[in-house]
This record gives C-alpha cells, structure tokens and sequence, in this order.
C-alpha cells in the first residue's frame, strides 16, 4: 500500500510498485485532470508538480515518489480561486481544444515560480510541452500577463 501526498491530501493506493505516477492518478485515484499524450515524456500532457517542479509523470514510477509531494493541475486553485497562469489562460484564449492545457499551465506555473519575470527566451526553454492547435503564441501571450499579474 503506498501513501501519497497529492494537493495537500494523503491518498492510500494499492498499485504495482512500477506503475507510472500518470496511470496512478487518473485509473487509480480518479484525478483526471493530467493527461495521457504520448507516453514517452515529449508531450508535456502529463506534466505535474513534484516537489514543486515540473515533471512528465508518465515516466515516473510510483516507487520513486516516496514521500514527495505531488502537485496536479485539480491543485493549482485555492479554495476555488484560480491561480494567475490559469487566469491569464482564460482572458488571453489559450485552449483551442484544450488537450494539452492542463500540462501546460502545470509547466508555466513551474517556470513562473522559478522565474517570475520570464522572457521570450526563458519561456521558450522552460515551455517544451507540444500544443497540436500551434496556441504557443498565445502561450507566450498569457506567460507575460500571469508574470505581470498580482498573485
């Protein structure tokens, strides 16, 4: 039985040891919020927070979570407000089909807490999540804004 932490909460799980993090939480825990893109940790899709940084939890195997705390993208709104990336989302109209977003504001997030005024440069190397809709323009669009934003 392995313990998590997850947005603040423990969950109790009974898995396979070798099961990525990603199938952990959506088949066994119900957070579906992360998404299945490609498998190999290139798409981005599945992006969470460990210990605050930005990971491709599809290549992560339970066994190397331990005691770590897991951030989703169910996480990032605090008592229903939405945080400013996600703001930022909405008012600039990132989502086109909206697959790939939630491992998206998962990585700006990250990018935002570690670089907090970011640019063009910084976000194109922190951002290596793939949109298929091409909304890395209005990406980079709504980055500035959440970074110009008050929390």
């Amino acid at each position: 039985m392995a313990a998590l932490n997850i947005n603040g909460k423990t969950y109790q799980t009974n898995v396979d040891p070798r099961t990525p993090l990603l199938w952990v939480l959506r088949d066994a825990l119900g957070l579906t919020g992360t998404k299945y893109g490609c498998g190999i940790a290139q798409c981005g899709s599945c992006t969470v927070h460990i210990n605050g940084e930005a990971t491709r939890s599809c290549q992560v195997p339970l066994n190397s979570v331990g005691n770590k705390k897991i951030t989703t993208i169910e996480g990032l709104a605090a008592n229903g407000t939405l945080n400013k990336i996600q703001k930022a989302w909405l008012e600039h109209d990132v989502p086109q089909c909206g697959y790939c977003q939630s491992g998206m504001i998962m990585a700006a997030t990250a990018l935002l807490k570690n670089t907090p005024k970011p640019t063009d440069e910084d976000i194109d190397a922190a951002m290596t999540n793939i949109c298929r809709c091409g909304t890395y323009q209005q990406v980079r669009t709504a980055i500035h804004a959440a970074a110009k934003a008050r929390a």
